[in-house]
């Protein structure tokens, strides 16, 4: 077999499929396995359990699937045209989604698209024996992106290219064929901390190792419990996911456009006012998030953040009245979150009486007697 060949056809293949890179790489992540470790044990996975249970498991990547050699490191690109960062950011009356969760699930699409291309080298040489991944083993998707020359790690621990910038999915086949491997490319960050300094929780602590527990990502999607109170002003209306260290990234000038239809924006998703989103129930969540990412966190987890949100919002006694109206309608940590929220924007009528008072009073210092 002319595995040089079939390495040239794999990335033929893989973009056809609608791949935008496709690396290949061997399995070694011995030299991961120092700064996994000391990373866990310092708690900065918070309660991500799972990666603290195959810790091990994640650095050999070979025990995933036996005889595998070789990872086909693919990525796609998922940034719509109309990803409308500042339209959302800048009012905080809406609610800002990770635009990589504007619309379907990426999951089962790259899966998909991994296993045609799976059975198109299989095809090609009948002894292949493969397993496609997307987020479903403990694997480190990025480290393995990074070997087979998919981008650098930036200082935000996300793949960076030059050519590509950072608004991408990675997906992995492990496969039993000794295909030549490809080289990492050269790391581009230079001295620029644009990331580290726009983080609105200062998640990242040093170049290179995130805080998880800091993350707005890691607040908004991975936690169940109660977000720390310290961190809800700074999250502002960000209530799934947040995507600041890439929107400062001076490479993602050069990102590029998805062209996968399923990733466009969904329309309840899309810039949506938060009083409108608050309205939901669990059935119109339910529902309006089939198919999203955004469901997996479960209801109660988005009631939470839209009140952490409705909370960072300006005085409105239409949120305060909505905010009431919901107060023990899902459980205890919701209604946490309802009352901070209600601190928050009581707080925020009694500084605006304040601030009306000493503007009334100065004006009245510097008006006539007989006015």
């Amino acid at each position: 077999m002319d595995f040089q060949q079939l390495a040239l056809d794999i990335k033929k293949w893989g973009q056809e499929l609608g791949f935008q890179k496709v690396g290949i790489t061997d399995l070694d992540l011995s030299s991961e396995r120092a700064a996994l470790q000391q990373w866990l044990a310092e708690g900065m996975h918070g309660e991500m359990d799972y990666m603290e249970r195959h810790a091990e498991l994640r650095t050999r990547p070979d025990q995933l699937h036996e005889g595998s050699v070789r990872a086909i490191s693919v990525r796609m690109n998922y940034l719509p045209a109309e990803a409308g960062f500042a339209k959302t950011l800048k009012n905080p009356r809406l609610g800002y989604i990770s635009r990589y969760a504007l619309g379907r699930d990426y999951h089962k699409l790259m899966r998909k698209r991994l296993k045609q291309l799976g059975e198109r080298i299989k095809e090609a040489c009948a002894e292949l024996d493969y397993r496609p991944f997307v987020d479903s083993a403990p694997i480190l998707e990025r480290p393995l992106a990074v070997k087979a020359g998919l981008g650098w790690t930036g200082k935000h621990t996300l793949v960076l290219d030059e050519q590509g910038g950072s608004w991408f999915f990675l997906g992995e086949l492990l496969v039993n064929l000794p295909l030549p491997v490809d080289q990492p490319v050269e790391e581009k960050c230079g001295s620029c901390k644009a990331c580290i300094t726009i983080c609105p929780t200062q998640a990242i602590v040093e170049p290179y190792k995130l805080d998880a527990r800091r993350c707005i990502s890691y607040l908004t999607i991975e936690l169940k419990s109660a977000i720390p109170e310290e961190l809800r002003p700074l999250m502002g209306n960000r209530i799934y996911g947040c995507d600041d260290c890439q929107l400062i990234c001076p490479w993602n000038r050069y990102s590029q456009l998805t062209a996968e239809d399923d990733f466009a924006p969904r329309k309840d998703l899309h810039t949506p006012e938060l009083l409108e989103l608050w309205a939901w129930d669990e059935a119109t969540f339910l529902k309006r998030t089939e198919g999203s990412p955004i469901r997996r966190i479960g209801f109660a987890s988005w009631q939470r953040n839209l009140a952490v949100a409705l909370g960072n919002a300006p005085h409105d006694e239409t949120i305060i009245s909505a905010l009431k109206a919901q107060r023990g309608q899902v459980n205890a940590m919701v209604d946490e979150h309802i009352d901070w929220a209600l601190q928050r924007q009581h707080n925020k009528a009694a500084d605006t009486s304040k601030q009306v008072l000493r503007l009334t009073r100065a004006i009245e210092k510097g008006l006539p007697r007989d006015a």
